[in-house]
Protein backbone atom coordinates (compact mmCIF):
# COMPACT_ATOMS: atom_id res chain seq x y z
CA UNK A 1 0.00 0.00 0.00
CA UNK A 2 1.08 3.11 -0.79
CA UNK A 3 1.92 5.54 1.95
CA UNK A 4 -0.44 8.70 2.26
CA UNK A 5 1.34 12.49 1.73
CA UNK A 6 1.17 13.82 4.79
CA UNK A 7 -1.79 16.53 5.76
CA UNK A 8 0.04 20.26 6.68
CA UNK A 9 -2.47 20.85 8.56
CA UNK A 10 -2.34 17.72 10.88
CA UNK A 11 1.49 18.74 11.54
CA UNK A 12 0.98 22.68 12.55
CA UNK A 13 2.69 23.65 9.39
CA UNK A 14 1.26 26.92 7.61
CA UNK A 15 -0.19 26.66 3.88
CA UNK A 16 1.28 29.78 3.26
CA UNK A 17 3.95 30.82 6.21
CA UNK A 18 5.16 26.97 6.41
CA UNK A 19 7.20 26.31 9.63
CA UNK A 20 6.24 30.02 10.74
CA UNK A 21 3.41 30.66 12.87
CA UNK A 22 -0.44 30.44 10.91
CA UNK A 23 -0.84 33.90 13.06
CA UNK A 24 1.77 36.25 14.48
CA UNK A 25 3.13 35.24 17.44
CA UNK A 26 1.89 36.75 20.67
CA UNK A 27 3.46 39.55 22.12
CA UNK A 28 2.32 39.00 25.39
CA UNK A 29 0.34 36.61 27.55
CA UNK A 30 -2.80 37.54 28.07
CA UNK A 31 -3.40 35.83 31.30
CA UNK A 32 -1.77 38.65 34.10
CA UNK A 33 -1.17 35.64 36.36
CA UNK A 34 2.13 35.04 33.80
CA UNK A 35 3.24 39.07 34.25
CA UNK A 36 6.11 38.38 36.46
CA UNK A 37 7.61 35.89 33.36
CA UNK A 38 6.96 38.99 31.05
CA UNK A 39 8.18 41.56 33.63
CA UNK A 40 11.53 40.12 33.43
CA UNK A 41 11.89 40.00 29.76
CA UNK A 42 11.17 43.15 29.69
CA UNK A 43 13.89 44.25 31.52
CA UNK A 44 16.05 41.33 30.84
CA UNK A 45 19.05 43.38 29.16
CA UNK A 46 18.66 45.60 32.10
CA UNK A 47 18.80 43.03 34.40
CA UNK A 48 22.02 41.33 32.66
CA UNK A 49 23.61 44.66 32.36
CA UNK A 50 23.33 45.09 36.16
CA UNK A 51 23.91 41.92 37.24
CA UNK A 52 20.62 41.49 38.76
CA UNK A 53 19.05 38.73 36.60
CA UNK A 54 19.82 35.98 39.27
CA UNK A 55 18.39 37.47 42.12
CA UNK A 56 15.75 39.09 40.22
CA UNK A 57 14.53 35.40 38.90
CA UNK A 58 15.03 33.72 42.19
CA UNK A 59 12.68 35.55 43.77
CA UNK A 60 9.75 34.63 41.00
CA UNK A 61 6.96 31.68 42.28
CA UNK A 62 6.60 29.17 40.53
CA UNK A 63 3.74 29.18 38.07
CA UNK A 64 1.56 26.17 37.14
CA UNK A 65 1.53 25.81 32.99
CA UNK A 66 -2.13 24.85 33.44
CA UNK A 67 -3.77 28.29 32.58
CA UNK A 68 -1.53 28.39 29.31
CA UNK A 69 -4.78 27.10 27.06
CA UNK A 70 -3.35 27.74 23.38
CA UNK A 71 -0.58 26.51 21.09
CA UNK A 72 0.32 30.36 20.82
CA UNK A 73 0.13 30.77 24.15
CA UNK A 74 2.46 28.03 25.15
CA UNK A 75 4.87 29.07 21.84
CA UNK A 76 4.73 32.82 24.04
CA UNK A 77 5.84 30.98 27.17
CA UNK A 78 8.55 28.90 26.00
CA UNK A 79 10.42 31.45 24.32
CA UNK A 80 10.29 33.78 26.94
CA UNK A 81 11.35 31.18 29.66
CA UNK A 82 14.20 30.19 27.16
CA UNK A 83 15.35 34.01 27.12
CA UNK A 84 14.92 33.93 31.00
CA UNK A 85 16.71 30.70 31.27
CA UNK A 86 19.72 31.63 28.82
CA UNK A 87 20.32 35.11 30.65
CA UNK A 88 20.31 33.27 34.03
CA UNK A 89 22.86 30.52 33.36
CA UNK A 90 25.16 32.89 31.24
CA UNK A 91 24.44 36.34 32.80
CA UNK A 92 27.14 36.45 35.27
CA UNK A 93 30.77 36.34 35.77
CA UNK A 94 30.65 32.38 35.93
CA UNK A 95 27.99 30.26 34.49
CA UNK A 96 25.00 29.17 36.57
CA UNK A 97 25.68 25.41 37.17
CA UNK A 98 21.82 25.13 38.21
CA UNK A 99 18.30 26.67 37.29
CA UNK A 100 15.99 27.05 40.43
CA UNK A 101 12.83 25.34 40.82
CA UNK A 102 11.12 28.70 39.54
CA UNK A 103 12.28 28.57 36.29
CA UNK A 104 12.82 24.89 35.60
CA UNK A 105 9.94 23.48 36.47
CA UNK A 106 7.22 25.38 34.15
CA UNK A 107 10.03 25.52 31.20
CA UNK A 108 9.56 21.84 31.99
CA UNK A 109 6.55 21.53 31.77
CA UNK A 110 5.75 23.78 28.69
CA UNK A 111 8.46 21.67 26.45
CA UNK A 112 6.83 18.84 27.26
CA UNK A 113 3.59 20.22 26.15
CA UNK A 114 5.18 21.77 23.07
CA UNK A 115 7.62 18.80 22.73
CA UNK A 116 10.44 20.37 22.02
CA UNK A 117 13.89 20.31 24.20
CA UNK A 118 13.98 23.03 27.16
CA UNK A 119 16.10 25.29 26.04
CA UNK A 120 16.74 28.44 24.19
CA UNK A 121 16.23 27.01 20.51
CA UNK A 122 16.04 28.01 17.44
CA UNK A 123 11.90 27.85 17.90
CA UNK A 124 12.35 29.68 20.62
CA UNK A 125 14.73 32.69 19.28
CA UNK A 126 13.49 32.83 15.67
CA UNK A 127 9.98 31.23 14.58
CA UNK A 128 8.27 32.46 17.89
CA UNK A 129 9.89 35.33 18.49
CA UNK A 130 9.10 38.21 15.16
CA UNK A 131 6.45 40.84 14.75
CA UNK A 132 6.14 43.14 11.60
CA UNK A 133 5.81 46.65 11.74
CA UNK A 134 2.89 48.66 10.62
CA UNK A 135 0.34 45.91 10.35
CA UNK A 136 2.91 44.30 7.46
CA UNK A 137 2.30 40.78 6.41
CA UNK A 138 5.18 40.17 4.04
CA UNK A 139 7.27 38.36 6.63
CA UNK A 140 9.84 37.51 4.57
CA UNK A 141 10.56 41.45 4.18
CA UNK A 142 13.55 42.20 6.61
CA UNK A 143 12.07 46.19 6.20
CA UNK A 144 8.95 45.17 7.82
CA UNK A 145 10.35 42.65 10.68
CA UNK A 146 11.41 43.37 14.34
CA UNK A 147 12.01 40.65 17.36
CA UNK A 148 9.97 40.62 20.56
CA UNK A 149 13.17 39.65 22.13
CA UNK A 150 16.77 39.82 22.97
CA UNK A 151 19.50 39.00 25.01
CA UNK A 152 21.39 42.26 24.47
CA UNK A 153 19.09 44.98 23.30
CA UNK A 154 21.23 45.61 20.26
CA UNK A 155 20.14 45.81 16.55
CA UNK A 156 22.98 43.08 15.55
CA UNK A 157 20.76 40.48 17.63
CA UNK A 158 17.63 41.11 16.03
CA UNK A 159 18.88 41.27 12.50
CA UNK A 160 20.65 37.71 13.19
CA UNK A 161 17.14 36.39 14.27
CA UNK A 162 15.65 37.81 11.87
CA UNK A 163 16.81 37.20 9.02
CA UNK A 164 16.32 33.15 9.55
CA UNK A 165 12.81 34.77 10.00
CA UNK A 166 13.05 35.77 6.30
CA UNK A 167 14.22 32.67 4.65
CA UNK A 168 11.86 30.60 6.63
CA UNK A 169 9.19 32.73 5.32
CA UNK A 170 10.63 33.13 2.09
CA UNK A 171 11.32 29.58 1.71
CA UNK A 172 7.48 28.58 3.18
CA UNK A 173 5.79 28.61 -0.43
CA UNK A 174 7.96 25.60 -1.55
CA UNK A 175 6.64 22.89 1.92
CA UNK A 176 3.31 22.84 0.11
CA UNK A 177 5.00 22.58 -3.40
CA UNK A 178 6.74 19.48 -2.76
CA UNK A 179 4.15 17.58 -1.39
CA UNK A 180 2.13 18.48 -5.03
CA UNK A 181 5.39 17.31 -6.77
CA UNK A 182 5.27 14.19 -4.83
CA UNK A 183 1.64 13.55 -6.05
CA UNK A 184 2.80 14.56 -9.15
CA UNK A 185 5.61 11.99 -9.42
CA UNK A 186 2.89 9.33 -8.68
CA UNK A 187 1.36 9.48 -11.45
CA UNK A 188 3.94 10.20 -13.85
CA UNK A 189 3.33 13.93 -14.30
CA UNK A 190 6.60 14.98 -15.50
CA UNK A 191 6.35 18.52 -16.74
CA UNK A 192 4.87 19.62 -12.76
CA UNK A 193 7.57 18.09 -11.03
CA UNK A 194 9.85 19.93 -13.67
CA UNK A 195 7.90 23.91 -12.60
CA UNK A 196 8.17 22.33 -9.27
CA UNK A 197 12.37 21.47 -9.35
CA UNK A 198 12.47 25.29 -11.46
CA UNK A 199 10.61 26.90 -8.64
CA UNK A 200 12.43 25.41 -5.98
CA UNK A 201 15.86 26.76 -7.52
CA UNK A 202 14.94 29.87 -8.20
CA UNK A 203 13.47 30.41 -4.09
CA UNK A 204 16.86 28.70 -3.17
CA UNK A 205 18.35 31.30 -5.16
CA UNK A 206 16.74 34.20 -3.15
CA UNK A 207 17.43 32.41 0.03
CA UNK A 208 20.84 32.75 -0.46
CA UNK A 209 20.95 35.94 -1.25
CA UNK A 210 18.87 36.63 2.28
CA UNK A 211 21.31 34.95 4.22
CA UNK A 212 23.96 36.97 2.58
CA UNK A 213 22.35 39.85 4.24
CA UNK A 214 23.91 39.35 7.66
CA UNK A 215 26.46 41.86 6.73
CA UNK A 216 23.96 44.57 6.51
CA UNK A 217 23.36 45.19 10.29
CA UNK A 218 24.92 42.51 12.33
CA UNK A 219 28.38 43.16 13.28
CA UNK A 220 31.01 39.99 13.78
CA UNK A 221 32.22 41.08 16.79
CA UNK A 222 29.50 42.61 18.69
CA UNK A 223 27.53 38.82 17.81
CA UNK A 224 30.63 36.74 18.72
CA UNK A 225 31.03 38.57 22.18
CA UNK A 226 27.49 39.96 22.80
CA UNK A 227 25.50 37.18 21.36
CA UNK A 228 26.86 34.19 20.77
CA UNK A 229 27.57 33.44 24.19
CA UNK A 230 23.80 33.58 25.37
CA UNK A 231 23.04 31.26 22.68
CA UNK A 232 25.23 28.29 23.98
CA UNK A 233 23.85 25.48 25.17
CA UNK A 234 25.62 22.96 28.20
CA UNK A 235 26.60 20.28 26.44
CA UNK A 236 30.33 19.52 26.25
CA UNK A 237 30.37 22.82 28.31
CA UNK A 238 33.58 21.95 30.29
CA UNK A 239 36.30 24.71 29.51
CA UNK A 240 32.93 27.02 29.39
CA UNK A 241 32.56 26.41 33.08
CA UNK A 242 29.08 23.20 33.09
CA UNK A 243 31.51 20.20 33.55
CA UNK A 244 28.05 18.27 34.34
CA UNK A 245 25.30 20.79 32.17
CA UNK A 246 23.19 22.36 33.75
CA UNK A 247 21.05 21.11 36.75
CA UNK A 248 17.06 20.81 35.99
CA UNK A 249 15.06 21.11 39.57
CA UNK A 250 11.19 19.46 39.59
CA UNK A 251 8.82 19.28 41.16
CA UNK A 252 10.07 16.45 43.62
CA UNK A 253 12.79 18.89 44.58
CA UNK A 254 15.63 16.13 43.17
CA UNK A 255 15.72 17.18 39.55
CA UNK A 256 18.71 15.89 37.35
CA UNK A 257 21.70 17.33 35.18
CA UNK A 258 20.82 17.66 31.66
CA UNK A 259 23.28 18.67 29.19
CA UNK A 260 21.82 20.08 25.61
CA UNK A 261 22.54 21.91 23.16
CA UNK A 262 22.50 25.34 22.23
CA UNK A 263 19.58 27.53 19.53
CA UNK A 264 21.08 27.28 15.82
CA UNK A 265 19.33 26.89 12.48
CA UNK A 266 20.15 23.27 12.43
CA UNK A 267 17.28 23.33 13.89
CA UNK A 268 15.26 24.89 11.27
CA UNK A 269 12.97 22.07 9.59
CA UNK A 270 12.59 24.18 6.20
CA UNK A 271 16.15 23.29 5.43
CA UNK A 272 16.15 19.67 6.42
CA UNK A 273 12.92 19.14 4.43
CA UNK A 274 14.66 20.40 1.47
CA UNK A 275 17.09 17.79 2.09
CA UNK A 276 14.55 15.33 2.28
CA UNK A 277 12.96 16.03 -0.79
CA UNK A 278 16.25 16.52 -2.91
CA UNK A 279 17.37 12.92 -1.58
CA UNK A 280 20.32 14.53 0.02
CA UNK A 281 21.35 12.04 2.92
CA UNK A 282 23.99 13.39 5.44
CA UNK A 283 26.47 11.28 7.63
CA UNK A 284 28.67 11.27 10.83
CA UNK A 285 31.75 13.95 9.88
CA UNK A 286 34.52 11.40 8.78
CA UNK A 287 31.88 9.13 7.31
CA UNK A 288 32.48 8.15 3.88
CA UNK A 289 29.48 7.19 1.22
CA UNK A 290 29.72 3.52 1.54
CA UNK A 291 30.90 1.35 -1.32
CA UNK A 292 29.46 -1.91 -2.78
CA UNK A 293 32.57 -3.92 -1.12
CA UNK A 294 31.41 -1.86 2.54
CA UNK A 295 27.92 -4.06 2.82
CA UNK A 296 27.75 -5.77 5.91
CA UNK A 297 27.03 -9.28 5.55
CA UNK A 298 23.80 -10.57 5.92
CA UNK A 299 22.00 -10.55 9.59
CA UNK A 300 25.20 -8.11 10.64
CA UNK A 301 23.93 -4.65 11.79
CA UNK A 302 26.97 -2.04 11.77
CA UNK A 303 27.47 -0.14 14.20
CA UNK A 304 25.41 3.08 14.79
CA UNK A 305 27.33 6.37 14.58
CA UNK A 306 25.86 9.46 16.13
CA UNK A 307 24.22 11.55 13.53
CA UNK A 308 23.81 15.75 14.50
CA UNK A 309 21.35 16.77 12.29
CA UNK A 310 19.27 13.85 13.26
CA UNK A 311 19.36 14.91 16.56
CA UNK A 312 18.70 18.86 15.81
CA UNK A 313 15.32 16.94 15.48
CA UNK A 314 14.77 16.42 19.00
CA UNK A 315 14.92 20.30 19.25
CA UNK A 316 12.05 21.18 16.89
CA UNK A 317 8.54 21.56 17.66
CA UNK A 318 7.34 17.91 17.73
CA UNK A 319 4.62 17.87 15.25
CA UNK A 320 7.28 19.73 12.47
CA UNK A 321 9.95 16.66 13.94
CA UNK A 322 7.21 13.81 12.65
CA UNK A 323 6.51 15.74 9.40
CA UNK A 324 10.20 15.63 8.49
CA UNK A 325 9.94 11.71 9.44
CA UNK A 326 6.46 11.11 6.89
CA UNK A 327 8.05 13.36 4.68
CA UNK A 328 11.08 10.83 4.48
CA UNK A 329 8.66 7.82 4.00
CA UNK A 330 6.81 9.60 1.10
CA UNK A 331 9.76 11.53 -0.70
CA UNK A 332 10.10 10.19 -4.15
CA UNK A 333 11.13 13.02 -6.30
CA UNK A 334 15.27 11.61 -6.54
CA UNK A 335 13.97 8.12 -7.69
CA UNK A 336 11.80 9.32 -10.08
CA UNK A 337 14.29 11.52 -11.90
CA UNK A 338 16.82 8.65 -11.85
CA UNK A 339 14.32 6.71 -13.15
CA UNK A 340 14.37 9.11 -16.03
CA UNK A 341 18.58 10.05 -16.60
CA UNK A 342 18.61 8.70 -19.72
CA UNK A 343 15.31 9.89 -21.15
CA UNK A 344 14.73 13.22 -19.90
CA UNK A 345 17.39 15.66 -20.25
CA UNK A 346 15.32 18.71 -19.05
CA UNK A 347 13.97 17.24 -15.54
CA UNK A 348 17.28 16.08 -14.54
CA UNK A 349 18.75 19.72 -15.61
CA UNK A 350 16.28 20.82 -13.02
CA UNK A 351 17.01 18.68 -10.24
CA UNK A 352 20.79 19.14 -10.60
CA UNK A 353 19.88 23.14 -10.67
CA UNK A 354 18.47 22.26 -7.02
CA UNK A 355 21.52 20.95 -5.51
CA UNK A 356 24.24 23.62 -7.29
CA UNK A 357 21.52 26.28 -5.79
CA UNK A 358 21.20 24.23 -2.35
CA UNK A 359 25.14 23.86 -2.51
CA UNK A 360 25.90 28.03 -2.87
CA UNK A 361 23.34 28.66 0.31
CA UNK A 362 25.85 26.28 2.03
CA UNK A 363 28.90 27.58 0.51
CA UNK A 364 26.95 31.23 1.72
CA UNK A 365 27.13 29.88 4.91
CA UNK A 366 30.63 28.56 5.30
CA UNK A 367 31.54 32.42 4.61
CA UNK A 368 29.27 33.84 7.33
CA UNK A 369 30.75 30.97 9.52
CA UNK A 370 34.14 32.70 8.67
CA UNK A 371 33.37 36.16 8.84
CA UNK A 372 31.45 35.85 12.16
CA UNK A 373 32.96 32.72 14.26
CA UNK A 374 36.63 31.74 12.66
CA UNK A 375 38.10 35.21 12.25
CA UNK A 376 36.96 36.45 15.50
CA UNK A 377 38.01 33.45 17.55
CA UNK A 378 41.44 33.60 16.22
CA UNK A 379 41.58 36.93 16.77
CA UNK A 380 40.63 36.36 20.27
CA UNK A 381 43.43 33.95 20.57
CA UNK A 382 46.04 36.28 19.39
CA UNK A 383 45.35 38.87 21.76
CA UNK A 384 44.90 37.05 24.47
CA UNK A 385 47.74 37.29 27.32
CA UNK A 386 49.45 34.24 28.89
CA UNK A 387 48.37 35.76 32.11
CA UNK A 388 44.70 36.08 30.65
CA UNK A 389 45.38 31.82 29.81
CA UNK A 390 47.07 31.52 33.02
CA UNK A 391 43.23 33.03 34.53
CA UNK A 392 41.12 31.14 32.47
CA UNK A 393 42.36 27.85 32.97
CA UNK A 394 42.48 28.22 36.52
CA UNK A 395 38.79 29.15 37.17
CA UNK A 396 37.65 26.22 34.42
CA UNK A 397 38.90 24.01 37.11
CA UNK A 398 38.73 25.38 40.15
CA UNK A 399 35.39 26.88 40.00
CA UNK A 400 33.70 23.24 38.09
CA UNK A 401 31.63 22.91 41.16
CA UNK A 402 30.64 26.24 41.73
CA UNK A 403 26.88 26.38 42.44
CA UNK A 404 24.54 29.05 41.48
CA UNK A 405 25.27 33.10 41.41
CA UNK A 406 29.01 32.48 42.03
CA UNK A 407 30.96 35.86 41.96
CA UNK A 408 34.15 34.86 42.97
CA UNK A 409 36.75 36.62 40.84
CA UNK A 410 40.12 35.04 42.12
CA UNK A 411 42.58 34.95 39.36
CA UNK A 412 45.76 33.05 39.69
CA UNK A 413 47.84 36.22 38.22
CA UNK A 414 47.62 39.43 39.71
CA UNK A 415 48.18 41.33 35.98
CA UNK A 416 45.06 39.48 34.44
CA UNK A 417 41.94 41.16 34.18
CA UNK A 418 39.05 39.27 35.63
CA UNK A 419 37.04 36.64 33.02
CA UNK A 420 34.35 35.83 31.89
CA UNK A 421 33.69 32.25 31.99
CA UNK A 422 31.66 31.32 28.55
CA UNK A 423 32.21 30.88 25.33
CA UNK A 424 34.73 33.43 23.98
CA UNK A 425 36.36 33.39 27.19
CA UNK A 426 36.66 29.89 27.02
CA UNK A 427 38.39 29.60 23.23
CA UNK A 428 40.78 32.34 23.59
CA UNK A 429 42.40 30.46 26.47
CA UNK A 430 42.07 26.90 25.69
CA UNK A 431 43.99 24.98 22.75
CA UNK A 432 41.62 22.43 22.50
CA UNK A 433 37.46 23.63 22.10
CA UNK A 434 34.35 22.17 23.13
CA UNK A 435 30.98 23.46 22.70
CA UNK A 436 27.80 22.39 21.73
CA UNK A 437 28.11 19.80 19.37
CA UNK A 438 30.86 17.96 18.79
CA UNK A 439 32.35 18.17 15.47
CA UNK A 440 35.19 19.67 13.34
CA UNK A 441 34.20 22.83 11.06
CA UNK A 442 36.03 22.11 8.02
CA UNK A 443 35.62 18.55 7.68
CA UNK A 444 31.50 18.87 8.85
CA UNK A 445 30.93 21.92 6.65
CA UNK A 446 33.08 20.54 3.47
CA UNK A 447 30.98 17.21 3.76
CA UNK A 448 27.74 18.56 4.42
CA UNK A 449 28.41 19.95 0.85
CA UNK A 450 29.56 17.33 -0.99
CA UNK A 451 26.87 15.38 0.60
CA UNK A 452 24.53 17.94 -0.98
CA UNK A 453 25.92 17.40 -4.81
CA UNK A 454 26.08 13.30 -4.13
CA UNK A 455 22.39 12.79 -5.90
CA UNK A 456 23.46 14.84 -9.15
CA UNK A 457 22.40 12.93 -12.25
CA UNK A 458 23.73 14.96 -15.25
CA UNK A 459 27.81 13.91 -15.90
CA UNK A 460 28.11 17.73 -16.22
CA UNK A 461 26.97 18.07 -12.83
CA UNK A 462 29.00 15.41 -11.76
CA UNK A 463 31.95 16.77 -12.92
CA UNK A 464 31.17 20.52 -11.48
CA UNK A 465 30.49 19.28 -8.32
CA UNK A 466 33.06 16.91 -7.73
CA UNK A 467 36.04 17.80 -10.58
CA UNK A 468 35.95 14.57 -12.16
CA UNK A 469 37.48 12.65 -8.74
CA UNK A 470 34.63 11.56 -6.44
CA UNK A 471 37.14 11.89 -3.71
CA UNK A 472 38.20 15.42 -3.89
CA UNK A 473 36.20 18.06 -1.87
CA UNK A 474 33.74 19.97 -3.62
CA UNK A 475 35.49 23.40 -4.90
CA UNK A 476 34.52 26.22 -2.61
CA UNK A 477 33.33 28.91 -5.16
CA UNK A 478 30.60 26.15 -7.51
CA UNK A 479 27.08 27.52 -7.39
CA UNK A 480 26.57 30.06 -10.58
CA UNK A 481 25.58 32.32 -8.03
CA UNK A 482 26.55 35.95 -7.44
CA UNK A 483 26.21 35.83 -3.63
CA UNK A 484 28.97 33.05 -3.55
CA UNK A 485 31.68 35.03 -4.22
CA UNK A 486 35.13 34.02 -2.26
CA UNK A 487 32.94 31.33 -0.97
CA UNK A 488 36.91 29.10 0.02
CA UNK A 489 39.37 32.07 0.46
CA UNK A 490 38.91 32.36 4.04
CA UNK A 491 40.31 28.39 4.76
CA UNK A 492 43.29 26.46 5.01
CA UNK A 493 42.66 23.17 4.48
CA UNK A 494 45.92 22.30 6.19
CA UNK A 495 45.03 23.90 9.43
CA UNK A 496 41.28 23.73 9.51
CA UNK A 497 39.94 26.37 12.35
CA UNK A 498 38.01 24.21 15.03
CA UNK A 499 35.33 26.42 15.35
CA UNK A 500 32.12 25.59 14.08
CA UNK A 501 28.03 26.76 14.15
CA UNK A 502 26.49 30.19 14.87
CA UNK A 503 25.72 29.11 18.24
CA UNK A 504 29.01 26.59 19.90
CA UNK A 505 32.48 25.91 18.84
CA UNK A 506 33.91 22.16 18.92
CA UNK A 507 36.76 20.23 19.75
CA UNK A 508 38.02 19.16 16.50
CA UNK A 509 38.97 15.45 17.46
CA UNK A 510 35.76 14.46 18.38
CA UNK A 511 33.14 11.98 17.01
CA UNK A 512 29.57 13.53 17.41
CA UNK A 513 29.06 14.89 14.01
CA UNK A 514 28.46 18.10 13.31
CA UNK A 515 26.89 21.22 13.01
CA UNK A 516 26.66 23.27 10.19
CA UNK A 517 23.49 26.09 10.65
CA UNK A 518 21.99 25.13 7.47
Amino acid sequence: MIPPIPNLEDYSISYTNGFLPDKMPLRRLPDRYYEAWEDIVDNLQALILTKRIRSAVNMLPILSHSRLHTEPELQRAYSILGFIAHAYIWGGDRPAQRLPACLSIPFLRVSERLEIIPVASYAGVALWNYRTLFGSIDIDDLRSLATLQTFSGSLDESWFYLVSVAIEARGAPVVPMMLDAIAAARRGDTHTVIAFLTSFAEILEELTGLLGRMYENCDPHVFYYKIRPFLAGSKNMVDAGLPHGVWYEDEDGKGMWRQFSGGSNAQSSLIQAFDIILGIEHRPTGTKKPEASDVPPQGITPPQKHNFIQEMRDYMPGPHRRFLERLTVVANIRPYVEARKDTDKALCDAFDSCLAMLRGFRDKHIQIVSRYIIIQAKAAKKNSSPATETAGAGEGTTRSSAHVGSSDKRLTSTTAPPQKANLASAEATKKGLTGTGGTALIPFLKQARDETGEPAIGPIAKRLFFGGAATKSLPATYGNNNNNSNSGTEFSADAPPPMVGLAGYWLESNDYGGLCSY
